[in-house]
């Protein structure tokens, strides 16, 4: 028992260290092998960054109007992750936006300069995050934020295990990879979470926040597979933004 659980927090501190900028121990053991098992703890590692960014907002709303709390908590978030997940959105839009086929849009997510594209969809991305979430009541805008960074995750784990990893020509790249049982592992904490949030949103705000999320990713995830007939790292960011960013506009609807 001992062993298995010194084997469940060395993959999460994996997980934490590839989705993270916050330290974990050095001498984590990185094989490949266990780089694939830590893909299932992405959600709860979301849920953390997500409770974090809430903490902060929360906090902040204690002096600070609930928008200026919310951009120190975006910061915050931004600070944990070194906005890695937005610079795969901006790759991810740029390569999209001005490739013409699935050669091209890769070169340009490889190499992909800072384009006019790429700021766009990352400033539009967190203009209408802070916008929709500063309409919300304050607790229900820190609990949106620990939710939508973890469906974000979700969907990101979703995309891994139900697509194909599209290969620059010439460059071959292990593709992420999360086995059934991980990928069972991950649902079942993502719906865990959500019948927590549920408590206190109510199951109808939790469905919307869900089928927002399943909207948006999914319309990506078709332009995706259009251009490029699968996805690469860029894309994950960019799945993960758009997850987030969805969940924000289902609960906005339903209010």
């Amino acid at each position: 028992m001992k062993d298995a659980l010194r084997l469940e927090w060395q993959l999460f501190q994996l997980a934490m260290r590839f989705l993270t900028c916050l330290p974990v121990a050095r001498d984590v053991d990185g094989s490949d092998d266990l780089r694939v098992r830590a893909n299932k703890y992405f959600p709860l590692v979301g849920a953390l960054v997500g409770a974090a960014g809430a903490g902060v907002f929360w906090l902040a709303c204690l002096w600070l109007p609930q928008s200026a709390a919310l951009i120190l908590s975006l910061a915050a978030t931004l600070l944990i992750t070194g906005a890695f997940h937005e610079e795969g959105l901006a790759n991810a839009a740029e390569g999209l936006c001005r490739g013409a086929g699935r050669v091209q849009v890769l070169e340009m997510m490889v190499h992909p300069g800072l384009g006019l594209f790429g700021a766009l969809a990352v400033a539009l991305t967190l203009a209408l995050k802070l916008v929709l979430l500063a309409h919300m009541p304050v607790i229900f805008a820190g609990v949106a934020l620990v939710l939508g960074h973890m469906i974000g995750m979700m969907a990101v784990v979703h995309v891994i295990a139900t697509t194909p990893y599209a290969h620059s020509n010439g460059l071959q790249v292990a593709a992420p990879y999360i086995t059934g049982d991980g990928y069972r592992f991950a649902l079942a904490c993502a719906v865990l979470i959500l019948l927590a949030g549920s408590m206190l949103f109510g199951p109808w705000p939790t469905l919307f926040i869900l089928l927002g999320s399943i909207v948006l990713g999914q319309a990506f995830r078709s332009a995706m597979m259009r251009k490029m007939g699968g996805y690469n790292s860029d894309c994950l960011g960019a799945v993960m933004q758009l997850g987030e960013l969805g969940a924000y506009l289902g609960l906005a609807v339903w209010f």
